[in-house]
């Protein structure tokens, strides 16, 4: 009898090929988060679940799904999956790091971009038939090239997010829990305190994972050390914001811009007095979101699956420990 494997959210078609071959897979056919309640009900004989940010990975989750191998994370990021319940249980966990890498780094430069030269205020501004001729006031923005951007998080993501500024010839500074003195080599980057890297920065790109370490990282105290014409850019997750503090900071002028393809919570309430600001530019959590790379993404967590069902060690587990102790 083949195994049986749960995936939570339609995906692209080239990861559920993979798993068709060898398994009898059942998929939440819809583009909406599936229920709690019926989450726990599927998983329950499930043999392997390829789950979504969206889906809790909890002791609840582990206590019903008993027959489970493997719960692979189709995302780099990984804060909604219990990684500890998880080896205490000897289940493996998973997840899709490097293959997004370079497409989430180039939508993180492009949120600079954009909210630096104002793009989706010149967007607005001729589809209301405003432009009526050229000003030479209209819409200014800041300078990409040459302006020092800020990088707090130093793994592939930000590694990437700072070759792409040298690109701009932008002087490049990071902080990170590790120092890369062969990176700082390689592409002649300067490793700063962090909150030297909040003061000198025009651009503060956010590239940590989430976790209660990193929860609000960036708040009132951090966004009044930034310079007026400074951008925050972030591609992480969104709790390592203060929502309430960035809007008080944009709203103040306290900072000058803010790029997000995450946010606090997700998705953003239409209330949310975000919405509501200018320069403030807010994407819906699309950073990974090419068709080469979303389908790279099922596949990684595929074979994640596949091989954790045919007692080999998946590509990307996060918790190898399983393994070494069965």
């Amino acid at each position: 009898m083949q195994p049986k494997v749960y995936v939570t959210r339609r995906i692209p078609e080239s990861g559920i090929n993979l798993l068709q071959q060898s398994c009898d897979v059942e998929i939440w056919d819809s583009d909406d988060v599936v229920p709690r309640d019926v989450f726990l009900e599927a998983v329950a004989d499930k043999d392997g679940v390829l789950c979504l940010l969206t889906d809790k990975v909890d002791a609840e989750t582990l206590d019903v799904a008993k027959n489970a191998k493997i719960f692979a994370n189709m995302a780099v990021g990984f804060d909604n999956i219990d990684v500890d319940e998880c080896t205490k249980r000897g289940v493996m966990a998973s997840n899709t790091p490097g293959v997004l890498t370079d497409t989430t780094a180039d939508f993180a430069f492009t949120l600079l971009m954009a909210a630096a030269r104002r793009i989706r205020e010149g967007h607005e501004f001729v589809h209301a038939g405003k432009w009526e001729t050229w000003g030479p006031l209209l819409l200014m923005g800041q300078d990409i090239h040459h302006a020092t951007l800020g990088l707090i998080g130093l793994g592939r993501i930000g590694t990437e997010m700072a070759r792409r500024g040298q690109g701009f010839s932008m002087r490049v500074i990071y902080n990170d829990v590790v120092r890369r003195e062969d990176l700082e080599q390689e592409l002649g980057l300067e490793y700063a305190d962090f909150d030297t890297v909040l003061k000198e920065s025009d651009f503060v790109s956010l590239h940590v994972p989430y976790m209660p370490a990193t929860h609000h990282l960036i708040s009132t105290e951090q966004l009044a050390l930034m310079k007026e014409s400074a951008i925050l850019i972030n591609t992480a997750r969104g709790a390592i914001v203060d929502p309430q503090a960035l809007y008080t900071a944009l709203k103040s002028g306290e900072i000058w811009a803010a790029g997000l393809d995450v946010t606090e919570p997700e998705p953003i309430p239409m209330d949310d007095p975000l919405l509501t600001l200018d320069n403030c530019l807010i994407a819906p959590h699309i950073a990974s979101a090419s068709f080469n790379t979303r389908n790279d993404m099922s596949e990684l967590a595929a074979n994640n699956i596949l091989a954790a069902l045919s007692g080999k060690r998946p590509p990307t587990i996060l918790n190898p420990e399983v393994l070494e102790d069965s």
